[in-house]
């Protein structure tokens, strides 16, 4: 018996695995309506990056004011970017995918047509 008492490990059938790591699942988000994902290639400056969408168009897309603070935004970058309706060239960031989610993505096969600028 230690100084703080005694406890035991408490592990849940459920979330271990074969191999012995434990699987969390994961909730990731998808694109819905008009979103598209993309690759960020190049800030621009301000707010505005240049991203390689899945459709293979690259386009100038900015931030919305409403996630200036919540989005930091780096090259090689997952995101989701919603179109605009009058000029197809130009797009917003909607969603900035974290580390983890891309992973979730890969094992997808979601990002297969970035192999290339990864």
């Amino acid at each position: 018996m230690s100084d703080f008492g005694d406890f035991e490990e408490i592990k849940d059938e459920q979330q271990i695995e074969e191999n012995g790591e434990q699987a969390v699942p994961t909730r990731v988000r998808m694109p819905r309506d008009k979103e598209i994902m993309g690759f960020v290639m190049q800030r621009l400056g301000g707010n505005r990056m240049e991203v390689k969408c899945s459709d293979g168009k690259t386009r100038n897309c900015r931030v919305p004011g409403r996630f200036k603070r919540s989005f930091w935004i780096r090259p090689k970058d997952i995101v989701l970017v919603e179109p605009w309706e009058g000029d197809n060239e130009k797009a917003d960031i909607v969603f900035h995918y974290p580390k983890n989610a891309v992973g979730q993505l890969r094992k997808k096969g979601l990002l297969n047509q970035f192999n290339d600028s990864f």
